[in-house]
């Protein structure tokens, strides 16, 4: 009786003969996910002390601070302006719960790889601490699904959201591989 394998479960089989990586295991496959993760709709709030606007990632204005929880000063709370939907023509983004990422969440100046790590880390990526849970935060948080409906003119990720997610668990099948840290790779 002949068996037919799967052609991937032959470049696999060769693959770990020859030493090198599988292909599920690629760290690649968080490239596409860099794609959307680094662009101006994500990183403008994964930020330190102040949100970032525009493809240009210029700092907000007016000048309003992170506070204590991610959702502005005292003072300035971030919904004082966003509200739970775009308004003003789409003009002042808005989701009900708008607001900066927890700082566990920084990606700002880090490397997709390093973006990637946090991504995996329970303890940087809001205790989500499985792929699918990562994957569920992707699909469904209201901050999230904002990147693609964002209004006035903004550009939205490279990816569709449904292709964004086909990526995402394609990353967490192949057991969430990560890029080399561009800078400890030159050392």
């Amino acid at each position: 009786m002949r068996v037919l394998v799967p052609f991937v479960v032959v470049l696999a089989i060769a693959a770990c003969s020859r030493g090198e990586a599988t292909p599920a295991a690629d760290p690649a496959r968080f490239d596409p996910i860099a794609s959307v993760v680094t662009h101006p709709r994500c990183i403008n709030c994964h930020q330190d002390q102040s949100p970032r606007q525009t493809d240009l990632k210029i700092l907000h204005q007016p000048l309003v601070v992170r506070g204590k929880d991610g959702h502005g000063a005292p003072t300035q709370q971030c919904q004082t302006c966003h509200q739970a939907t775009n308004t003003a023509d789409g003009f002042v983004p808005g989701v009900a719960t708008w607001g900066l990422a927890p700082l566990s969440m920084l990606w700002e100046g880090r490397t997709k790889g390093q973006i990637c790590e946090q991504m995996k880390d329970p303890q940087r990526n809001g205790g989500r601490g499985t792929g699918e849970r990562v994957i569920e935060h992707m699909k469904t948080d209201p901050l999230v699904l904002w990147a693609w409906t964002p209004g006035a003119g903004r550009t939205t990720p490279p990816l569709s959201h449904e292709k964004f997610v086909q990526a995402l668990e394609a990353w967490a099948s192949a057991g969430m591989p990560c890029p080399l840290d561009e800078r400890a790779s030159r050392k």
